[in-house]
């Protein structure tokens, strides 16, 4: 493939809104794209692509240039390394490949430079998961799969999946779900299947959230921490619009979002934006099921958020962990006694799961544990953990 010019100049102006800006990687390339609107489909892709790899592998690719975080190096090393002939520019002048191979071999025994997170990262993930560390942070350099999942409140999975192989988007069904995986990646936003809410995108490993929840029809479901409502979308589906649904967020712009997906699916979805303790109080033992999808590290979900790994903290992941605890301790009033509800989070690290679950028992004692679920990335999709618990007083 011909490298062009102004496709560098776009990813390196990218880049920069990504780590000097903090823009999110998503957002940043979203944006570049509507600029951008003559750009064809191979070009999109190479950006795009080009980005998110480049932001994954930051800092093996500035390693390797000695660090001196030179965008167009670190674009045109990437590149040489992906079997790519660097055209001359004055740009990547000094870009030398026999010097990148030795390098390579050089900081090859170096885990948190070779799978390229920051060190205090790779510390807290050896600390807590010991070898297994080793094989998720191989998986989570990997690209992520895109997967659809069916909505079943307008279409069967499998007519899904006829209508979009008639689109030209091919894809694999995963056995006994609605999850359809894509076999090419391609955007399938500008889908007519899409636009009348058949589908929405959610990974392998989200979709099994809900189910685990064992939602039926007649219910009260409260989805206490729905954000832009992934979940709550397939609950409605799960329940066929047969239950009470409750989406519930600190933010009023996520709800908003949830409603106007919630329109495009047909779903029947209530949302309550939670202002103040009284908010909670007010619905003291209404829900049959409690979703608790709380916010987390996400180091779960570093193969589709890869900027997370720069921006996140070890002093955010532990005021992660202090609001976890507090979100178990003061939402999980709003269950019925015998009711049941499910703890999530798209974290590996025991100490924002399990752990988190084992202190909110032992304080609360008119809880119990049922089961729960640890999704590794290793395992192919996105590394989620789920626990059920029942209330019984």
């Amino acid at each position: 493939m011909k490298i062009h010019k102004n496709l560098v100049d776009a990813i390196v102006k990218t880049l920069e809104a990504i780590f000097n800006e903090n823009r999110y990687a998503d957002k940043a390339i979203e944006y570049l794209f509507k600029d951008q609107p003559k750009w064809g489909g191979r070009d999109r892709r190479f950006v795009a692509e080009t980005i998110y790899d480049v932001v994954r592998q930051y800092r093996l690719l500035n390693e390797l240039d000695g660090n001196k975080k030179n965008w167009y190096h670190i674009i045109g090393i990437y590149l040489l390394l992906r079997g790519h002939d660097l055209p001359v520019w004055d740009e990547f002048a000094g870009i030398d490949k026999k010097h990148l191979q030795r390098k390579i071999s050089e900081v090859q025994s170096n885990r948190a430079i070779f799978q390229s997170v920051p060190d205090w990262m790779d510390e807290l993930g050896f600390a807590e998961l010991s070898f297994k560390w080793n094989k998720e942070l191989e998986a989570l350099n990997n690209q992520a799969a895109v997967v659809l999942r069916g909505n079943t409140l307008k279409t069967s999975t499998q007519n899904l999946q006829n209508q979009l192989s008639k689109e030209g988007i091919d894809t694999e069904r995963i056995k006994d779900t609605d999850a359809l995986i894509l076999k090419e990646r391609k955007n399938v936003f500008t889908s007519q299947l899409f636009k009348q809410g058949m589908f929405e995108i959610q990974d392998a490993s989200s979709q099994l959230v809900a189910t685990f929840l064992r939602a039926a029809e007649g219910q009260t479901i409260i989805d206490a921490c729905a954000g832009a409502g992934g979940k709550t979308l397939h609950i409605a589906a799960l329940t066929q619009n047969k239950s009470k649904i409750i989406a519930m967020d600190v933010e009023e712009k996520k709800l908003t979002e949830l409603q106007r997906r919630a329109r495009r699916a047909g779903a029947k979805i209530e949302s309550k934006l939670i202002s103040s303790p009284k908010t909670i109080k007010d619905l003291n033992k209404t829900a049959d099921r409690l979703l608790l999808d709380v916010p987390c590290s996400g180091l779960g979900v570093l193969k589709r958020n890869p900027d997370a790994k720069w921006k996140l903290s070890l002093e955010r992941i532990n005021e992660l962990k202090k609001i976890q605890q507090q979100i178990l301790q003061d939402y999980t009033c709003m269950l019925k006694v015998g009711g049941l509800m499910v703890y999530a989070t798209c974290s590996i690290l025991p100490s924002e799961n399990n752990e988190q679950v084992q202190h909110f028992l032992t304080e609360n004692p008119s809880f119990s544990f049922v089961e729960d679920k640890t999704i590794y990335p290793s395992e192919g999709f996105d590394g989620f953990y789920m626990c059920l618990m029942q209330r019984n007083a």
